[in-house]
């Protein structure tokens, strides 16, 4: 047990020097241990392609578990061997029974529709929403943005580590300017009260807080949608400023559709989805669209040609109606 235990925090440590989100760590953690203990706590470093596959067949036939937590299981179990024991796993082709994947075309949102949760929600979570739409933005990224991060001179907002793990610009809705920067002096008003009272750093990645211990407690690397009260951060214990809860802005979303009176199932992604598929419809070519979400390949973004190929249909008229 001493070496697992030896073993999970090397893990964290990885995790957090390679700049991932602490949901990502605590899932990785999770799944690890899950392969651990379902080979009887064996050391991973005794264990090779058959225990690998014997673990997500298992996941896939006896958990009956869903493809994309098989694949969270297989890239967590693949990121300790490759990035923590240093083992190279290609040569292994791992070939597990693998849960059965159903396509699904992305659900969208119509602008009128856009609009009617925008008029539906108050406040903060107002801008937030607005912001994604108008950037494309997954929820992760709409809420890890800093305030250096937004350039009103060139009217571009810069991603960091967002999903791909790669940076990336997009331009900045000039009818946003506005409001962004009334926030951002909220923000700095919020943070100089912080250092007052005795607080006022935020969560950098792991590397870069160590590099410069001083700038987690610079205004511009305060979160732009900040929560209303300090809490304690899981990993360091400290008490500080993070940015709003994500199940906080999804319920504020679902409120909204609700008031909106929509029948159509509303996350934070649609309206990413929407953002994509309007652009389509704006005569946008796709490698653009590719680049503006940040996907690695475009057979990614494809799937939207057939969201608009789909509402394309509806000009077809049924024979009832000839």
């Amino acid at each position: 047990m001493e070496i697992k235990k030896k073993l999970l925090d090397i893990v964290r440590d990885k995790i957090r020097f390679k700049h991932y989100s602490y949901s990502t760590e605590r899932t990785y953690i999770h799944w690890i241990k899950q392969y651990i203990f379902f080979h009887n706590k064996k050391h991973p470093i005794d264990m090779a392609k058959r225990e690998i596959e014997e673990y997500l067949t298992f996941l896939a036939t006896k958990k009956n578990v869903s493809p994309s937590t098989q694949n969270q299981a297989f890239n967590a179990v693949l990121f300790l061997y490759k990035e923590v024991l240093g083992i190279d796993t290609v040569e292994w082709n791992i070939q597990a029974l693998r849960a059965q994947e159903r396509k699904h075309i992305p659900i969208v949102l119509t602008k009128d529709e856009v609009k009617q949760i925008l008029l539906n929600i108050d406040g903060i979570y107002k801008l937030i929403v607005t912001l994604m739409y108008g950037c494309g933005l997954r929820m992760s990224e709409v809420l890890n943005i800093r305030l250096k991060d937004i350039d009103f001179g060139f009217d571009k907002l810069y991603l960091w580590d967002s999903k791909s793990l790669q940076d990336r610009t997009v331009p900045l809705p000039l009818k946003l300017k506005e409001e962004l920067s009334v926030q951002v002096k909220r923000v700095e008003e919020i943070h100089k009260k912080d250092i007052i009272d005795g607080f006022g750093t935020v969560y950098l990645p792991f590397a870069y807080e160590k590099k410069y211990p001083k700038a987690k407690t610079e205004t511009k690397w305060q979160y732009l949608f900040p929560m209303t009260s300090l809490s304690k951060d899981p990993r360091s214990k400290e008490k500080r400023r993070h940015h709003i809860h994500p199940q906080t802005l999804g319920r504020n979303i679902k409120v909204a559709a609700q008031k909106a009176n929509l029948n159509k199932r509303v996350t934070s992604h649609i309206f990413r989805h929407s953002y994509a598929t309007h652009l389509l419809q704006a005569g946008i070519d796709l490698r653009s669209i590719q680049e503006l979400l940040g996907h690695k390949s475009v057979e990614t973004t494809m799937i939207y040609t057939h969201v608009v190929s789909e509402m394309n249909k509806t000009k077809v008229m049924s024979p009832l109606d000839f």
